[in-house]
């Protein structure tokens, strides 16, 4: 667990940085710092939670009441360094069921790289510089790449957003293009589970086919990255569908951490299997989303040698019966709803769950298969208004959502009884006024990425 500061013991190891936190927002100078937040009197200790993946990485300082009793929950691997660019090589250079990829790349005409998007906290610009020292030592043109999205049923990107996550300067050597969920697929067969596999055409007409993932828990596929980057990343709507909707509701094998026996991954391998991938890369990363450790090789064989780094890296103790507790959702804020399913298992009854939302790209804005459920039967957004939320609050617990970028359709994912801030100042008075006396508070720091201690299915 790390550290939690009082506030004197604070401004003594900050004072001579010249900036710390700002209290719920971005960084100011060490001279102008509030000491703690206004609401709170007398002592306080403070926390530091990372914020704003992909908009600026900024540190927020969180203060408490000096009398509460503060718990961080750190992940079992966040003091895995961050590899070097000359380790990342290495660790590539070494492929798991493949050859180096210098040597299967060279002489091909169309290579297509797939990457995820801004709702995955992949840094994929940090393998990007090895990727293509490869193509060019491989003798590959740069205009016979293409780097192609790989976000599934997510809406496409821009072209500051694919910069932010390959690199400034990749999309002026390589052409991109965002996939398309509803037009230019082709089907290739159908696997074992009759799902008719449909993928993007011209992933398909590439002569190498290559894809880069990040690799951390997914409540449903095991994790996310190797096959994912396929199907769903770039597959048709109806094959999405019918790995979402008709496979997942009817197995019993799919879950956090269950890679090799799930049948909704099962499906996905299967489908990156028609499609020949050639090479992939996968990235198990530390609480900042850095790499701390890099897999390339098969699509499958690579994937499940990070999912065993990653299961142990990612793993956290779980709390109960704290009267608070406060999940950050960064990397992954986008679906915020992944941090949030640490709060209701660890409070006791009564207790209040904070969940942080601080980005300014908001939650996932669209996502093309729950429109097209949704919507069925003519289901308008008057009709669903009100009833977005699948989730409900535990009878007497409550909950404070905070971020500075709240916007209606935001509230509509949570319970009515949702209290909404925009401050970290109301968040602490808010909770001041509900708990008197000894208070025990949880914080997990980067919840978007930390997972249970329940070990891998294979």
């Amino acid at each position: 667990m790390s550290k939690v500061y009082d506030r004197r013991v604070f401004l003594k190891l900050i004072g001579a940085a010249g900036s710390v936190p700002l209290i719920g927002t971005s960084m100011v100078s060490a001279f102008s710092q509030p000491t703690h937040a206004t609401s709170i009197k007398g002592s306080a200790k403070s926390v530091v939670v990372p914020t704003h993946e992909w908009c600026g990485e900024l540190d927020e300082r969180l203060d408490f009441p000096g009398d509460w009793e503060i718990e961080v929950m750190n992940m079992k691997g966040y003091k895995t360094p961050v590899l070097t660019p000359q380790q990342i090589s290495q660790q590539l250079a070494h492929p798991v069921g493949a050859q180096p990829l210098r040597e299967i790349v060279a002489g091909k005409k169309r290579v297509v790289i797939t990457f995820d998007d801004l709702t995955r906290p992949t840094p994929t610009y940090t393998v990007m510089p090895w990727v293509m020292e490869e193509l060019r030592a491989a003798g590959v043109p740069d205009e016979n790449v293409l780097l192609l999205t790989a976000f599934g049923a997510h809406r496409a990107m821009t072209l500051p957003e694919v910069q932010s996550k390959l690199g400034k300067d990749v999309p002026t050597r390589f052409a991109w293009q965002n996939h398309n969920v509803f037009e230019n697929v082709k089907e290739i067969g159908t696997t074992s589970f009759k799902n008719r596999i449909k993928l993007n055409q011209t992933f398909l007409a590439a002569d190498f086919k290559m894809c880069i993932s990040g690799v951390k828990g997914h409540e449903e596929a095991g994790l996310s990255g190797g096959a994912k980057a396929v199907m769903p990343g770039v597959a048709g709507i109806d094959t999405i569908e019918y790995n979402h909707y008709v496979i997942l509701p009817k197995t019993k094998t799919a879950g956090t951490f269950k890679v090799f026996k799930n049948e909704m991954r099962l499906d996905m391998i299967e489908a990156a299997r028609m499609a020949k991938v050639n090479f992939s890369i996968q990235v198990v990363m530390n609480q900042k989303h850095l790499p701390v450790g890099v897999f390339s090789g098969d699509i499958v064989g690579a994937h499940q040698a990070a999912a065993r780094m990653a299961v142990e890296n990612y793993t956290t103790p779980a709390v109960r019966d704290a009267d608070i507790v406060v999940a950050n959702t960064y990397p992954a804020t986008a679906q915020a709803f992944r941090a949030r399913s640490w709060i209701d298992p660890a409070l006791r009854e009564g207790g209040t769950g904070v969940l942080i939302v601080q980005n300014p790209l908001g939650l996932e804005p669209v996502h093309w298969l729950n429109e097209r459920v949704n919507g069925r039967g003519g289901t308008t957004f008057y009709d669903l208004e009100g009833k977005q939320s699948r989730s409900h609050l535990a009878r007497n617990k409550g909950l404070i959502v905070y971020s500075q970028y709240l916007t209606r359709d935001m509230m509509l994912n949570y319970p009515p009884q949702t209290r909404f801030v925009s401050k970290w100042d109301d968040v602490i008075q808010t909770l001041r006024e509900k708990y008197k006396g000894q208070v025990r508070v949880a914080v997990y720091p980067y919840a978007g990425v930390q997972e249970p201690d329940i070990g891998l299915d294979g």
